[in-house]
């Protein structure tokens, strides 16, 4: 592969809904441009973006793949992410280094939920949007009708089409260019005489165009005014800054089909001419004394590096690959580079840039360019690098919290002995997956962002040489109390030899928010000072465990107020046992409950599927919050138990049909009701006598 200098590069993130056929569109692009010899597809396994054997399997894209196209004397980093929704951080993270953000909807399906992430992450990093109406050669394609989903479904923004399409469904044939108003048939290479009967609809749209492009630039409104049109060269210029331009928020509409390989060549050619070179890009770092700064444009070799690692890969045969992007400066081969997110040292042994799982080996990548690099010791997704001089960190993108949890637990004992080690492999590789070991429910919790996210987690962790099996986490209910009762216990125990005395009375009060508290109210020496710290002791060895259902016991008061001892048989362990029967007794009249989280959850649905949803919730539990229309679309808020959330996600997706999306965030705890508290004893008491 050639060596590219900056204003030669193109950096994409192509996104979208999952099967709205980004995948295919890249083996269109490559095989236009002579990289493949035919197309691959995703139903014979062979496309280059979907290269690992879990997207083979799944026909389906898991994580971002980054496929460089060289077209017309310049390279295009096309970086593929997937679509569906659990692989979202994959999806953010391409377009964090991304220069321009090419929105793939399918002319079928219109705008689906992964439209719309894709297009929230995109505001998110004030990225430039471009959008490919995809898939016109399906039945029941319809461009119009897609084009006026988008405008209603992004309200904000002006869709302004440079190419329309020539036929529809199984006569979609080629597209028209409203910027040199010729039509381009097949993949697009040639131009033809633009059809008679498109002629009033293409001048329409012409003028559209032309006047968006206008509106970016003093200068070509003047020309636009006194001429009534532009130059193709103006018209691209003027579109180009629309699509940055913050205010005006336009977004360039193009429409293909990659199975077909209709429509891509222009597409492609847009891409050089609509996206900026990567030295326009501004970027945000954090300096070393914790202050935020942006660097502007434009960046250069000449600045010293900054390079965001934006994907790492456990390569079985290579070993840790890290990709990244430069964000400003250059990389050599065999350079030594300074991690500044972790202070460490990193030689650059192997510079290479991949076309899916084909690695090409490079001596240098310019400032704007994406590579990848094999075997630095302590480089993760996240860390920036740079000089040790510069010390500055690039800001990393904020990622949802995890959805989905599972227990882990190793099949062997050689698996026990690596698990932790894998996981945090797997979890340091993608920020959207952490793993824990709860002390509350005594699991090893996996979470992630949904059940195909753990279960690919799953597969690359046996690939790593560390079996897990997974169950359903338990809910990490708390015991409390609800009013102040008072017990009094007595250990005594005589053995012919020395015997053990103790006893304790003790008060336990609700103590709400404030955890548990351990306080005397003795006095007179009916149990001397050097026992108390005993019968805490003993109390402490119930907190964790708990008294009615096995769960931590959490804001209680207990206070002893009296007690008796005796003077030769009182000991250490008398008034540990005496400490924990006594709170034990007070415990279970207390008006003992048991505590459950409750969940802050949003849900994303279609607007005709409300009512599903609504009622849905009404059998979890929910108290709905509030309700809200956005475009097309109904998002409703409620505070949900997590014991009815745990495999919510699958049940969304079976009810909308994978259209439905949410979020949920811990909120608080709360009391368990009595039906459902009295099933939770009944089965550990049962779980009990049966252990």
């Amino acid at each position: 592969m050639k060596e590219y200098t900056t204003d030669k590069l193109r950096n994409v993130a192509l996104v979208g809904h999952q099967s709205s056929g980004k995948t295919t569109l890249v083996e269109a692009m490559l095989f236009n441009t002579g990289a493949l010899n035919r197309m691959g597809r995703i139903e014979d396994k062979n496309t280059v973006s979907d290269w690992d054997d879990e997207e083979k399997d799944r026909g389906l894209s898991l994580s971002t793949s980054l496929v460089p196209l060289e077209f017309n004397d310049h390279k295009i980093n096309v970086l593929d992410a997937p679509g569906y929704t659990d692989f979202q951080g994959e999806m953010k993270n391409a377009i964090r280094v991304a220069d321009s953000v090419i929105v793939v909807v399918d002319a079928v399906s219109g705008v689906e939920v992964g439209t719309e992430l894709a297009w929230q992450y995109a505001q998110v990093y004030q990225q430039p949007i471009i959008v490919t109406i995809n898939k016109m050669d399906r039945e029941n394609a319809n461009y119009e009708r897609t084009l006026e989903q988008l405008r209603s479904s992004f309200p904000d923004y002006k869709f302004i089409p440079v190419m329309i399409p020539i036929g529809a469904e199984a006569d979609f044939k080629g597209v028209v260019n409203l910027v040199t108003m010729k039509a381009y048939y097949n993949e697009g290479k040639d131009r033809s005489d633009l059809p008679e009967e498109m002629r009033e609809w293409a001048e329409e749209a012409h003028v559209a165009l032309v006047e968006a492009a206008a509106e970016a630039d003093t200068e070509l409104i003047e020309k636009y005014f006194e001429t009534n049109d532009l130059s193709p060269e103006e018209i691209r210029e003027g579109m180009r800054k629309a699509a940055r331009d913050a205010y005006l928020k336009t977004v360039p509409v193009f429409v293909t089909s990659g199975a077909k390989n209709v429509g891509t060549y222009p597409l492609m050619e847009a891409l050089l001419v609509y996206v900026s070179p990567p030295s326009a890009r501004r970027i945000q770092v954090i300096k070393p004394d914790g202050e935020p700064e942006y660097k502007t444009a434009p960046q250069s070799n000449d600045d010293p590096l900054a390079a965001y690692v934006f994907k790492t890969n456990n390569d079985r045969f290579v070993g840790m690959l890290n990709y990244f992007r430069i964000f400003c400066g250059s990389i050599n081969t065999n350079d030594h580079v300074w991690n500044t997110t972790r202070e460490s040292d990193e030689r650059f042994n192997a510079l290479m840039v991949l076309r899916g799982k084909e690695q090409i080996a490079v001596q240098k990548l310019h400032c704007g360019d994406i590579g990848v690099v094999a075997k630095l010791n302590n480089t993760r997704t996240g860390d920036t690098l740079g000089t040790k001089e510069q010390g500055f960190t690039i800001v990393k993108p904020q990622f949802p919290d995890p959805l989905y949890t599972v227990a882990v637990t190793p099949k062997t004992q050689a698996d026990s002995a690596k698990m932790g080690a894998v996981l945090t492999s797997l979890c340091d590789a993608d920020p959207t997956l952490r793993w824990r070991q709860d002390g509350d429910i005594k699991q090893t919790v996996l979470e992630g962002m949904g059940e195909m996210h753990i279960n690919v987690a799953m597969s690359r962790a046996a690939k790593l040489g560390v079996n897990l099996e997974t169950e359903t986490p338990k809910v990490p209910y708390k015991e409390t109390i609800t009013r102040s009762n008072s017990a009094t216990y007595r250990h005594k125990k005589q053995t012919g030899g020395a015997g053990q005395f103790g006893e304790v009375a003790l008060r336990l009060e609700p103590n709400t928010g404030e955890g548990f508290a351990f306080s005397s109210e003795v006095f007179g020496g009916a149990i001397s000072n050097s026992f108390f710290p005993s019968i805490e002791k003993g109390i402490n060895s119930v907190l964790d465990e708990g008294v009615i259902a096995g769960f931590p016991i959490v804001d209680v008061k207990a206070i002893v107020y009296d007690g008796k001892m005796h003077p030769v048989d009182s000991k250490d362990i008398a008034f540990q046992i005496a400490g924990r029967e006594a709170f034990k007794e007070a415990f279970e009249g207390a008006g003992a409950v048991l505590m459950e989280p409750i969940m802050n959850v949003k849900v994303t649905v279609p607007e005709s599927m409300m009512g599903d949803i609504l009622g849905d919730f009404n059998t979890r539990r929910a108290r709905v919050q509030g309700m809200e229309t956005e475009g097309p679309r109904s998002v409703i808020t409620a505070q949900v138990p997590l014991a009815e959330m745990m495999r919510y996600g699958n049940d969304l997706r079976s009810m909308t049909g994978g259209r439905g999306i949410y979020e949920m965030q811990y909120s608080h705890y709360d009391t368990v009701p009595t039906h459902v508290m009295q099933t939770i004893i009944s089965q550990y008491k049962k779980a009990e006598v049966s252990g």
